[in-house]
């Protein structure tokens, strides 16, 4: 959300802060006076060999896995982020009914800057078919530009027809189920 997306914050809830890696957090994270709560979500979807972040890890090695430094408060440590790029694979991946994918495409409408370059290679990093598949048919459902121009040469997106949600319609090149009044909701 730190893209320029805090609109579609839920109002009355707390933030949710999702971290990937394959460690568990430490007991003291659970004791921090805050109102957002942390999700660990184990490696993600990708297959990217796991990183030791240091502060002067490279910049061009964390874009090489879709991750970003983003300064939040001057005069503090950056923190890493997922690119926007990154960070819509990751919530394509953790769909758990259909009201997230309503924000899901409210989302990706706005994905008109994505980065070709980053979206090709993450999609050929991803090891979740159905976020893949769901994040080009949202895609494909807004007719981005950029998307024209993403390789899937060496993309796997599995075979046969995924089923996400019920009362769907089936996205005809991707072969994943969208929910049926999709365009009722956001167009």
């Amino acid at each position: 959300m730190l893209h320029g997306h805090e609109h579609y914050l839920r109002l009355g809830e707390a933030a949710s802060i999702s971290l990937y890696g394959p460690d568990r957090l430490p007991g003291w994270v659970g004791k921090l006076p805050l109102t957002e709560r942390f999700e660990l979500c184990g490696r993600g979807p990708f297959d990217f060999p796991a990183l030791q972040f240091e502060i002067d890890t490279p910049d061009q090695v964390l874009l090489d896995q879709g991750l970003q430094r983003l300064q939040i408060t001057v005069g503090l440590v950056p923190i890493l982020a997922s690119s926007p790029e990154r960070a819509m694979l990751e919530l394509c991946d953790a769909l758990t009914d259909a009201a997230l994918v309503y924000e899901l495409d409210a989302l990706m409408q706005g994905m008109t800057t994505l980065r070709l370059q980053r979206v090709s290679m993450l999609l050929r990093h991803c090891r979740s078919i159905k976020a893949k598949r769901l994040f080009l048919a949202l895609a494909d459902r807004h007719r981005h530009a950029w998307l024209e121009h993403v390789s899937l040469a060496q993309v796997d997106l599995g075979s046969g027809k995924r089923s996400l949600v019920p009362g769907r319609r089936l996205h005809p090149v991707y072969q994943i189920t969208l929910p049926g009044d999709l365009d009722e909701q956001t167009r």
